[in-house]
């Protein structure tokens, strides 16, 4: 159970880790724009070497920040229970702290997936479009791995949870 923990927590550090850096970060697409290299994120952009502030109140942008802050969100919450698992004194009776850190991690995956969809969504639909040389950029790279590492995350903290349940409910009473 605790190596499952263990690698739970590792799991989820590095993505929170992650998640917090992707969004923070201005270079989720880069783009060339009259002779001269642009990037972008969710906050700025830049062109050349002067960056700005996203100033317009863009729907999909509004909704990619909103996701990813959620995600980071959930995912701090499930570190703390996580770390709080080890602990191994139930608050709760019905409660598993493994249980709710696996449940956490999932719902960041969720929110992080749903915030990628639609950035993706949008940059290919319409901003590809727009800009005839373009990518996507190592901010972007890194919400996905963030999402991998939170879904890793999830999928220990459930596997500590069904050996902790087994052995309780093996246990002789």
């Amino acid at each position: 159970m605790y190596s499952f923990m263990g690698g739970g927590l590792f799991c989820a550090w590095v993505g929170t880790i992650l998640l917090v850096v992707a969004t923070a970060t201005d270079h989720w697409m880069q783009y060339r724009l009259s002779g001269s290299f642009a990037h972008q994120g969710l906050w700025r952009y830049c062109l050349g070497n002067k960056c700005y502030l996203q100033t317009e109140s863009i729907a999909y942008w509004n909704a990619t920040r909103a996701f990813m802050i959620l995600s980071s969100l959930c995912a701090t919450s499930g570190i703390i229970m996580g770390i709080l698992a080890f602990a191994q004194q139930p608050t709760f009776t019905r409660l598993s702290r493994p249980f709710s850190a696996g449940i956490m991690f999932f719902a960041s995956t969720f929110f992080v997936l749903l915030a990628l969809a639609i950035y993706t969504g949008v940059t290919v639909s319409f901003l590809g479009r727009r800009f005839g040389d373009w990518r996507f950029s190592w901010s972007y790279i890194l919400g996905w791995v963030a999402l991998l590492m939170a879904f890793f995350a999830g999928i220990f903290y459930m596997c500590a949870y069904r050996m902790h349940e087994c052995r309780r409910l093996s246990a002789p009473r």
